[in-house]
């Protein structure tokens, strides 16, 4: 008589995933940060503050928090996201990180972003729609990075 002895393997859940998604999305929010600082650094001192009331006067510290702390709300969203769609393999990750970071763009930083900072009186309201290339560049980079973590981490964490 044999007796057959299964190995238990651990599949990781969705629910699981979100840790990936935020680890992801503040490590992907802190690549764009210092794209902005480089590029353009009061988007990051003056803008991004702004939503919030934490400028003017500019302040990159404020920036930089507020900056990775939507990064990681996203990295979130993606990682629910990610789960939903099914997708497993490390490349539909990147791939899906820089799509759902040229959709940020589109969304959030060309169309919510200028109402948002005119609504709140901010000196750096820029005009509405606001499709920047720059601001493409960053938000590619946010996706790639966080799709990229997103990949090497959510088995791990």
């Amino acid at each position: 008589m044999s007796t057959a002895t299964e190995a238990a393997t651990e599949e990781p859940h969705a629910n699981d995933s979100w840790q990936a998604g935020v680890v992801g999305g503040i490590l992907g929010a802190l690549a764009m940060g210092a794209l902005i600082v480089a590029m353009n650094e009061p988007t990051i001192a003056v803008a991004i503050p702004s939503l919030y009331a934490l400028a003017p006067p500019p302040s990159g510290a404020a920036g930089r928090f507020v900056h990775a702390s939507h990064g990681a709300v996203l990295g979130v969203v993606f990682a629910a996201i990610v789960g939903a769609l099914d997708l497993d393999s490390p490349g539909e990750q990147v791939g899906a990180g820089v799509a759902w970071g040229v959709l940020t763009w589109a969304v959030l930083a060309a169309l919510v972003m200028p109402l948002w900072l005119d609504a709140v009186g901010s000196p750096a309201s820029p005009p509405f729609p606001n499709f920047a290339v720059p601001s493409l560049l960053w938000h590619a980079v946010y996706g790639l990075v966080l799709g990229g973590v997103y990949a090497a981490t959510v088995d791990r964490l």
